[in-house]
């Protein structure tokens, strides 16, 4: 991904209409500057910008910031399930504390052997969650790093837990979280893939009362890949 977007490149990394992004640039939505009289976007910034504005973004526009990432390294039909295997899913996760739900889903994602620096990792995603808790007002919470993280990783990864009761984690309005997804990602672009997924998974009906009645990993797993199969037939 480029280190700056130009507003042309940023409307097509955002799936978005030019005319549209440039109204929210002016009006000090967007992060960017001028250079010589044209409009410039740091793409680190972009991507920070762009995690919080995902929170409550419609399934469409979900839909739309995927259909821009689709050349990531996820699936572009089911960029969940191709990142999420069977060993990175625990249910229960035996975990009470924020750090330690962390440090679990960290192992547990190293199960696939593709974690090749969990010290750093854990650092990293920590680093995030001093910057702006990523726990939803649903009880859902999607730890991830503040940057790519490709010397720590040998394959983008996902892992999934649920603790047998909430803990404090950060979301809005103090609720507890219990259903956790750690996002970990070579690149930018599967970064924003995945999160976009995700942000159109937990908004179908009825799915996370049903991850909540999962009694065990597999049938999670199963719920998982499911809804993201279901969302993959969806035409991008």
């Amino acid at each position: 991904m480029h280190d700056w977007f130009s507003l042309d490149e940023l409307a097509l990394f955002l799936g978005r209409d030019r005319r549209e992004i440039e109204k929210l640039v002016q009006r000090g939505r967007i992060p960017g500057r001028k250079v010589q009289g044209d409009w410039q976007f740091q793409s680190t910034e972009i991507t920070h910008w762009l995690e919080q504005e995902m929170r409550e973004y419609s399934g469409a526009e979900l839909q739309g910031l995927e259909k821009a990432q689709k050349d990531s390294e996820a699936d572009i039909q089911c960029p969940v399930s191709s990142l999420l295997h069977p060993e990175t899913v625990q249910v229960p996760l035996e975990a009470r504390t924020k750090r330690s739900v962390l440090e679990c889903l960290i192992e547990v994602a190293g199960r696939t052997w593709q974690i090749w620096k969990p010290a750093e990792i854990l650092h990293a995603v920590q680093q995030r969650e001093e910057v702006m808790s990523t726990g939803f007002e649903s009880g859902i919470a999607i730890p991830h790093t503040r940057s790519p993280v490709p010397d720590a990783l040998g394959e983008s990864i996902i892992a999934f837990g649920r603790t047998m009761s909430g803990i404090p984690f950060g979301a809005p309005k103090r609720q507890l979280s219990d259903l956790f997804f750690l996002v970990l990602c070579r690149d930018s672009k599967t970064h924003l893939h995945v999160l976009a997924r995700l942000g159109r998974i937990i908004q179908l009906p009825g799915f996370l009362d049903d991850l909540r009645a999962a009694d065990e990993s597999a049938t999670a797993y199963e719920l998982i890949c499911l809804a993201d199969k279901r969302l993959g037939a969806d035409p991008l």
